[in-house]
């Protein structure tokens, strides 16, 4: 894990996008690069991981700094999954929102990581309090 550069930074749109593209996200929601650019500079703390100068893992936070956040796009490039990398990433995020006192952590997860974040201490939102979204 030594020859793993973690950074507390946006990364070039384009190292992005390139990783972005591996998670297949993309086929449901049809950002264009712009979209994608426009996101991540109104995230409130992002880290970026890098070997050998290339990006293989992201993770962001949207928060207001005090009471709500939200992590989102945390992203292992496929062929770095499994060695630990997406685990020290969200390790990362979670600590700055404790370090800034944020009360309400959440995240969006698929079914088939649940087991993931559940490990990192993340608990199932009860049935009577599920939240919900807005689909257009």
């Amino acid at each position: 894990m030594n020859d793993f550069l973690f950074k507390e930074a946006v990364p070039a749109i384009e190292e992005y996008w390139e990783l972005f593209q591996t998670t297949g996200w993309n086929d449901e929601y049809n950002f264009t690069r712009r979209e994608v650019e426009s996101a991540l500079k109104h995230s409130w703390y992002s880290v970026s991981v890098y070997q050998s100068k290339k990006l293989v893992g992201f993770g962001r936070i949207i928060a207001d700094g005090i009471h709500h956040a939200l992590i989102v796009d945390l992203i292992i490039h496929p062929r770095f999954q499994g060695q630990g990398l997406g685990a020290r990433l969200l390790h990362q995020l979670v600590l700055k929102c404790k370090e800034s006192k944020i009360r309400d952590v959440q995240l969006f997860a698929a079914e088939n990581k649940f087991s993931f974040y559940e490990k990192a201490g993340f608990v199932k939102r009860p049935v009577n309090a599920p939240g919900m979204q807005l689909k257009y």
